[in-house]
């Protein structure tokens, strides 16, 4: 199957950048992307996964959700929220968030942050908090603009600056790598395998 005649596959995530990287895995594996849906969240995305399952039944579908700190393994976490899936649902999960996939890139990361590679963890899957992780790697930057943007303002109440989702998803769309990034995740080189073999079938 040719790149213009490929699957088209529908989404649904938590945020924005989940977005922006499960669109980025589709176009990787040569999927099309369709539309992927927002649910700002786990509670909302879990809630409508009965609804995805259902219409996985006649079209494919990625839906990305985050382990966090959920002590099953993601294999569980999979069992127990999704028991019977559809032939075309394909329900991967980020170990522990998504940043930690990004993280998995770390050359590129530590260039677009301007942080020391060695700053970057060589293990992102078990990072407990990958978010927390991302912004605290932030503030090591050597560029006040990438601290003021990524780190919280004080007092803002607020676990991430006011930009730390615009400056990600430029990241996902501009230099992230998932063929690189799944050498050093393995969640994220599941979800890359388990693409192809949609793209392939």
């Amino acid at each position: 199957m040719s790149p213009t005649e490929s699957l088209t596959v529908s989404g649904a995530v938590e945020g924005l950048v989940d977005r922006a990287v499960a669109t980025a895995l589709l176009h990787h594996v040569r999927l099309q992307a369709g539309p992927v849906h927002v649910k700002g969240g786990k509670p909302n995305l879990l809630a409508r996964l009965d609804g995805y399952n259902n219409a996985a039944r006649f079209s494919p579908w990625l839906v990305l959700v985050d382990l966090d700190r959920h002590d099953e393994c993601a294999a569980a976490f999979v069992r127990r929220h999704l028991p019977d899936p559809a032939a075309g649902m394909h329900l991967r999960v980020a170990v522990r968030q998504v940043e930690s996939w990004l993280m998995a890139d770390a050359e590129e990361l530590s260039t677009f942050l301007s942080v020391p590679r060695s700053s970057v963890p060589s293990d992102p899957d078990r990072c407990e908090d990958a978010k927390r992780d991302m912004v605290m790697l932030s503030g090591r930057s050597r560029r006040r603009l990438v601290r003021d943007e990524m780190l919280p303002r004080p007092r803002s109440g607020r676990a991430v600056g006011p930009a730390y989702t615009s400056r990600l998803i430029e990241f996902v769309s501009t230099r992230w790598r998932p063929e690189h990034a799944a050498m050093r995740s393995e969640s994220l080189e599941r979800c890359v395998r388990r693409l192809l073999e949609v793209a392939s079938a």
